[in-house]
């Protein structure tokens, strides 16, 4: 009995070990960043997470915070997942330029740790620069995501599933439920815009995830009517591999909606920025489920906005 505990006490050692010796990741661009974050629930390596936000910093990732939420959201999922590490995982974020700190002070409120806002007042005085915004997180003014609406931007959906890609739970996935109900949205091109992505990145994802497909098909008994309709609609695209038809029907109602809303020209550059960041999310849903491509390319960043609305509309 004394030779079997011993033998299982040493092979737990190795593969401890082995898991420690293990290199760090080499983040040559944002291809690399994203193929890392699409694996990393399948083995979780937090200690590698201080290098990834290092990395994000020097491609420029941070200067367009609307389009990082997925980059944040992931950071702020790793952060809530490793509770008792959370301290020590944060300060070897350090040193970050001021600018780039917004990330870190976003991920600490995104975490949805208990104590976050203990935690963030221990780094005031390591981002001195960013003291206002951080006042603002711990007295209420900017509120973290857990209390953001959905139609608050895509910026949301994006974060959102940046937390399921750092955790693998499906609370992230839930959250993202009820935006379904504005699928046959009449009046509100933004709130439209929202359930559009939200259908299409579940439909996509789900087609090559076959837990969160019976995770989806199991919501759709549990959820209020008006989410459960598109919900069994997108299940049923996922199951079949037609997710082009989500969003083809999906763009036919938005330009529908276009042509008749008595504000377009602000909805259509909100549209375009909606677009691009789904398409970026988009690659991170295609490399989570281990696949190369959704059928459009990734376009990372610095993508003007017609040519990530010309993509979205191509026929498949």
């Amino acid at each position: 009995m004394m030779r079997l505990v011993l033998l299982i006490c040493l092979c737990a050692v190795t593969a401890v070990e082995a898991r420690s010796s293990q290199p760090e990741p080499t983040f040559r661009n944002r291809t690399d960043l994203l193929a890392w974050i699409s694996a990393y629930r399948e083995e979780p390596r937090p200690d590698h997470v201080a290098g990834a936000v290092q990395a994000m910093s020097k491609l420029g990732i941070f200067r367009d915070l609307d389009r990082a939420a997925v980059f944040i959201g992931f950071v702020a999922g790793v952060v809530g997942e490793n509770q008792l590490d959370a301290e020590r995982l944060i300060a070897e974020m350090f040193p970050l330029r001021p600018e780039d700190q917004v990330v870190i002070i976003r991920a600490i409120a995104d975490s949805g740790l208990p104590n976050w806002r203990d935690l963030m007042a221990r780094f005031v005085e390591r981002m001195p620069a960013r003291k206002i915004l951080i006042r603002n997180y711990l007295y209420g003014k900017s509120k973290p995501l857990q209390e953001l609406p959905l139609d608050k931007g895509p910026e949301v959906l994006d974060a959102w599933w940046g937390v399921y890609f750092a955790t693998g739970r499906y609370e992230p996935i839930r959250r993202l439920l009820p935006a379904l109900k504005w699928s046959d949205e009449g009046d509100n091109l933004d709130r439209l815009t929202i359930a559009s992505m939200a259908m299409w990145t579940l439909s996509a994802n789900a087609s090559r995830d076959k837990p969160l497909l019976d995770f989806l098909r199991a919501e759709a008994y549990r959820q209020p009517a008006k989410v459960a309709a598109p919900l069994r609609e997108l299940v049923l695209a996922a199951e079949t591999f037609e997710t082009a038809k989500i969003r083809k029907a999906q763009v036919a109602k938005m330009d529908e909606l276009k042509k008749r809303g008595p504000a377009s020209g602000r909805q259509w550059a909100w549209w375009s920025r909606a677009a691009s960041t789904a398409i970026a999310l988009g690659c991170v849903v295609a490399g989570a489920a281990g696949q190369a491509q959704l059928g459009l390319p990734c376009l990372i960043g610095g993508t003007v906005s017609s040519a990530a609305e010309r993509i979205l509309r191509a026929p498949r």
